[in-house]
C-alpha cells in the first residue's frame, strides 16, 4: 500500500465517518456500472464532465460526503486508486470499531461453526471485538489452515506441518545415527494440535536490482534475515511507515509483485570458526575454493555493537609490518586501526599484503576482506598468500566486482564478525579492507534505490556512521572478556591525491593515523611510496619495540629534511658543506627504504640496518650500492653470529654488547667490499 493510499482512505475515513458499510456499497454500486466507470477514469472525458456524472450519479445518492471525495480523486487523476482506497477505508472503520479484519486459507470451505470458532479465536487472540473472515479456497495446504491476521500468519495447515518438518531435518546435524533420525521424525509428528506456527509475513510490492520493497512486517527490525518463497533470502535496511526495503542476498529470480515474505526473527549472521582459516568464502561465509564443505557450529552477527571502554585494553603490543619505511616511522599496534591511503596502482594493496605475509609464526590470524575486486586480482592474491605459506593462518572473503551492491556492502562486516570470534577467544586477529571506498559506493547506489535523500557527493547522511560502526569493532580486549585483538587495516582510494574528499576525510577521522602513499614517489622508484610528512601513527609508538624505537629516532626528521632541501636545491647549485652532508644523508636513507614486494623484514634485519644507517656508519658506501651492502651485512650477521640476531628478535633491544659487535663487525665488512667500490 502507497502513502497516497493510505493518505485518502484517511481523508474519506474523516469525511464519511463510521458508516462504512453504505460507503461501501454505494462505492461499489458505482464501480459495478461500467459505463459510468470507465468514464470516470477516461482520459478523454474532461474534469468538468467527470464531476457532473458524480454529482448525478443515482449510485450515490445520499452520500454527499463520498461524492466531494470522488470530485477531489477526479481532479488529481487518481480514481484508479479507488479500490485500495476502499479497502484500506473499510479496515479504518473497523479498526474504529475495535474490530478486526483476517484472511483465512483453508483446503475446502469450513462450516459455520468452524467460521465461529476462528472468529472468537481471533477477537481473543487480537482483544478484538469481532472479526472480519475474507476465506480463500487452496487445495495445495492439503488440510487445516491459514490465518492471516495484520500481517501475522499462523499456520495450522497440513502443508505447513510437513514444511517444518523437512526443514528441520535439513538443518539438522548428519550424524547417522537412524535411531535419532527416527527420535527427530517422532517429535514432527508428535506436534501439539494447540501448537501454532506464527509468522509475520509481508507481501512484495516493488522487486528490481538488488532491492525489494514489501508491504507489512510491521514489527521487522533494522539488519534482521527475512526469508522469500524462492528461498533466497535478504537483510531489512529501511524502514519506513507504508513498506520494508531489503537487499537481496541471493538471486532476484522467481521473486514478483505479490510474493511473501517471511520474518525470521533473527539478526543476518555468518559461520565462525577455526574451520574458515586457509579457505576463501563470500560474504555469508559458503566456499567459493571449490575445496568442500565448511563445517562450523556457531554463528556471528553480522551488524554487532563495538566493545565498550571498560572492555578495551590500550594498544601496547606492536604489529609488524615487515617494512622497514612503516615499522620505523608509522608503527601499528595491536588492536589499531591504521589507514592505508593513496591514489590508484600505488601500492595499498601490497602493503597490506606483506603485512599479512610476515605474520607468519606470530600466532595471528589474518582476514582479507576482498570489495569490488576483480575475481582475478582476488585469485592472483590467494595464489601468493599459498606461495608464501600465509593461507595456513589467513581467511580471504571475497565480494567481487561481479557481485552486486548488497554483497559488496556486506563483505566488510561479515570480516568484522568472523575476526570477532577470534578476539573473543583469546587470539589476535589482523584484517584488512580492500577497500571502502567501493564499499561506500556501493551503500550509496543502495541508499539511491531505497530512495533516501541524497547528500554530499550524493552519499547518503548516515556515510560516516557506515564505517565508524564498522571499524570501531577493532580493538584490544581486557583478560576478561577474551584478551584477543582486531587490528585493522582499512584501505582508502584517493584521486588526484585528494585526501581532503568526502570518504577519505571520513575514514581519517575514524582511524588512528594513515599510511599515506604517493604517486610521484611510486614513479620514481621509492616503494613503498610513503610520504613521511602525511602519514602518522596515534598510538602505535606506544607498542613500537625499543629497538627500531631507540635507532628510528631521528629518520623521521632526516627525511623530512631532505625533502625539504631537494626541493630548494633544485634552484641552486653553489651547496655549503652542510646542505650537502644532509642531502647525500638523506638519499642514503631514502635507498635504505626502498623494500620489494613480499620480502617482510624481521625486526633484528629492521633494527641493525637502522643502527647503522642512522648513526652514521654508511657514509662512506655509495648512495648506489647502500641497499644491497646494508642487506648483504645483515645476512652476514645471521649466518657468523646467529646469537645476536636470536637476542635482537626476544628481547626487542640493542644492548651495548650488541652495537659493539655490529660495530666490529661492520668495519671488517667494509674492508672485504670496499675494492668493490673503488674499482
Amino acid at each position: 500500500m502507497s502513502e497516497t493510499t493510505r493518505r485518502y482512505a484517511a481523508a474519506l475515513f474523516g469525511a464519511a465517518g463510521h458508516d462504512a458499510k453504505a460507503v461501501r456499497a454505494a462505492a461499489d454500486a458505482l464501480m459495478q456500472n461500467k459505463t459510468l466507470w470507465n468514464a470516470l477514469q477516461g482520459a478523454t472525458v474532461s474534469l468538468t464532465e467527470k464531476k457532473q456524472l458524480i454529482a448525478g450519479a443515482a449510485e450515490l445518492d445520499g452520500q454527499d460526503a463520498l461524492k466531494a471525495f470522488l470530485g477531489l480523486m477526479a481532479e488529481a487523476d487518481a480514481m484508479a486508486e479507488l479500490p485500495a482506497v476502499l479497502a484500506e477505508y473499510s479496515r479504518l472503520a473497523l479498526a474504529a470499531e475495535g474490530g478486526v479484519e483476517c484472511k483465512v486459507t483453508c483446503a475446502r470451505q469450513p462450516d459455520e461453526a468452524t467460521q465461529e470458532a476462528i472468529r472468537q479465536a481471533v477477537c481473543k487472540l487480537r482483544g478484538a471485538k469481532n472479526a472480519v473472515l475474507d476465506i480463500e479456497i487452496d487445495p495445495s495446504i492439503l488440510g487445516g489452515f491459514v490465518l492471516d491476521v495484520e500481517g501475522v500468519t499462523y499456520d495450522r495447515s497440513v502443508k505447513g506441518r510437513l514444511d517444518r518438518l523437512a526443514r528441520g531435518m535439513r538443518e539438522a546435524p548428519d550424524s547417522g545415527d537412524m535411531s535419532q533420525l527416527a527420535d527427530q521424525m517422532r517429535a514432527a509428528i508428535a506436534e501439539k494440535n494447540d501448537d501454532v506456527d506464527a509468522v509475520e509475513t509481508g507481501r512484495i510490492i516493488e522487486v528490481g536490482d538488488g532491492i525489494v520493497n514489501v508491504s507489512g512486517l510491521r514489527h521487522a527490525v533494522y539488519g534482521e534475515l527475512v526469508e522469500f518463497e524462492n528461498g533466497t533470502s535478504g537483510i531489512v535496511l529501511d524502514l519506513r511507515r507504508d513498506r520494508v526495503g531489503i537487499i537481496l542476498l541471493g538471486s532476484q529470480e522467481g521473486l514478483s509483485e505479490g510474493g511473501i515474505c517471511r520474518r525470521t526473527g533473527r539478526p543476518a549472521d555468518v559461520p565462525v570458526g577455526d574451520a574458515l582459516i586457509g579457505r576463501t568464502v563470500n560474504v555469508l561465509g559458503q566456499p567459493i575454493d571449490g575445496l568442500g564443505a565448511i563445517e562450523t557450529t556457531e554463528r556471528y552477527p553480522i551488524e554487532h555493537e563495538a566493545s565498550g571502554v571498560i572492555s578495551r585494553e590500550p594498544v601496547n603490543q606492536p604489529m609488524q609490518t615487515g617494512i622497514l619505511a612503516i615499522d620505523a616511522m608509522v608503527p601499528i599496534g595491536r588492536g589499531q586501526r591504521e589507514l592505508i591511503i593513496g591514489d590508484r596502482q600505488t601500492g595499498k594493496t601490497a602493503i597490506a599484503v606483506d603485512a599479512i605475509l610476515n605474520q607468519k609464526g606470530q600466532d595471528m590470524i589474518c582476514i582479507y576482506v576482498a570489495i569490488g575486486q576483480k575475481e582475478s586480482t582476488v585469485a592472483r592474491l590467494r595464489e601468493t598468500f599459498k606461495q608464501y605459506g600465509a593461507m595456513a593462518y589467513t581467511i580471504i572473503v571475497s565480494a567481487t566486482a561481479a557481485e552486486g551492491a548488497p554483497m559488496q556492502y556486506i563483505a566488510p562486516y561479515a570480516g568484522a564478525a568472523m575476526g570477532e570470534y577470534f578476539m573473543a577467544h583469546g587470539k589476535d586477529v589482523l584484517i584488512v579492507y580492500d577497500d571502502l571506498s567501493k564499499h561506500a559506493v556501493a551503500y550509496r547506489t543502495l541508499s539511491l534505490l531505497l530512495r533516501r535523500s541524497p547528500g554530499r557527493e550524493a552519499y547518503p547522511g548516515d556515510v560516516f556512521y557506515l564505517h565508524s560502526r564498522l571499524l570501531e569493532r577493532a580493538c584490544r580486549l581486557t583478560k576478561e572478556y577474551g584478551g584477543g585483538s582486531m587490528t585493522a587495516l582499512p584501505i582508502v582510494e584517493t584521486q588526484a591525491g585528494d585526501v581532503s574528499a568526502y570518504i577519505p576525510t571520513n575514514v581519517i577521522s575514524i582511524t588512528d593515523g594513515q599510511i599515506y602513499l604517493e604517486t610521484g614517489l611510486f614513479h620514481s622508484g621509492q616503494r613503498p611510496a610513503v610520504n613521511v610528512g602525511l602519514s602518522v601513527s596515534r598510538v602505535g609508538g606506544a607498542a613500537q619495540t625499543r629497538a627500531i624505537k631507540k635507532t628510528a629516532g631521528t629518520l623521521r626528521i632526516d627525511l623530512a629534511r631532505y625533502r625539504e632541501l631537494e626541493v630548494f636545491t633544485q634552484f641552486s647549485s653553489d651547496l655549503d658543506p652542510e646542505t650537502r652532508k644532509a642531502l647525500d644523508h638523506g638519499k642514503r636513507m631514502m635507498a635504505l627504504l626502498r623494500q620489494p614486494r613480499c620480502t617482510p623484514m624481521a625486526v633484528s634485519r629492521q633494527a641493525v640496518i637502522l643502527y647503522i644507517a642512522t648513526n652514521g656508519l654508511l657514509a662512506d658506501v655509495p648512495v648506489e650500492e647502500v641497499n644491497a651492502f646494508a642487506n648483504a651485512f645483515v645476512d652476514l650477521l645471521e649466518r657468523e653470529q646467529p646469537a645476536l640476531i636470536a637476542e635482537i628478535d626476544e628481547t626487542g633491544a640493542l644492548s651495548g654488547t650488541a652495537t659493539e659487535q655490529i660495530r666490529t663487525t661492520l668495519d671488517g665488512y667494509k674492508k672485504q667490499v670496499s675494492a668493490q667500490w673503488k674499482a
